[in-house]
């Protein structure tokens, strides 16, 4: 390797900028010149010193104003503009604000004026008079979620309120349970929210609820697994 070669990169081989991957071989080969050459080397030397001075040196903070300065003495070398160059540099102006802001308002402006004429026939259909809106017999109502229901509760056991719980469900709401119903309106799993939680009284409740019927959560029309029926159980009365 010549010692011009050398001397342009010592710069980076000092500071290691010639560590990536393919530079390697080239600084394998600056070392192997320096080994031998010893104007490189003085000139190394130089470098090492410069970059010791420079960090010895304090910081120079700039002026506060020195971008507005920058900013006015840009304008005034700035070369008077011709009115022909003041009218093509508005139609710039023009077409790049066209682009970038009206143009992207333009489908949803369109978007929403065609939403608002379909609303508007939709509406004077149903207004005009002589003209009556029914529903379709059997018509399958439109909600996306329906929750799920209780249907009919067990009466197996017949007495299913062990007697040591009789105080605790003589009370307003004495038992609230939370019933996960799977697709087939079956109880996958309960839990006992509020009121009595003993094994007596599980082993009642696996009784009735298991042989309870349920309606499924509707999902789009379809019945779906993990719908919740609460159901509200004291010495009195069942309702869910």
């Amino acid at each position: 390797m010549k010692c011009a070669t050398v001397k342009s990169n010592l710069a980076g081989y000092l500071d290691d900028a010639l560590a990536a991957a393919a530079s390697n071989a080239e600084r394998h080969e600056i070392g192997l010149h320096l080994d031998s050459c010893a104007s490189c080397r003085e000139e190394l030397q130089r470098y090492r010193k410069l970059s010791l001075l420079l960090s010895r040196t304090s910081r120079v903070e700039p002026p506060a104003d020195l971008a507005i300065r920058i900013k006015v003495a840009a304008a005034q070398l700035k070369p008077a503009m011709t009115w022909k160059q003041r009218i093509a540099a508005m139609r710039d102006r023009m077409e790049i604000l066209g682009d970038n802001v009206f143009r992207p308002l333009t489908v949803p402006a369109t978007g929403g004026f065609v939403s608002a004429i379909l609303v508007f026939v939709v509406m004077l259909h149903m207004m005009v008079p002589g003209i009556s809106v029914q529903a379709v017999q059997n018509d399958v109502p439109l909600n996306l979620m329906q929750p799920a229901e209780l249907i009919a509760l067990s009466d197996n056991p017949g007495s299913w309120a062990p007697v040591q719980h009789e105080t605790e469900l003589s009370l307003p709401h004495g038992l609230l349970i939370d019933v996960t119903v799977d697709q087939h309106g079956q109880m996958l799993d309960y839990q006992i929210l509020s009121g009595p939680d003993s094994q007596d009284m599980r082993h009642q409740l696996n009784q009735m609820l298991i042989f309870s019927r349920f309606r499924p959560m509707m999902s789009f029309g379809r019945p779906a697994t993990g719908g919740h029926v609460i159901l509200s159980f004291s010495a009195v009365h069942v309702r869910g």
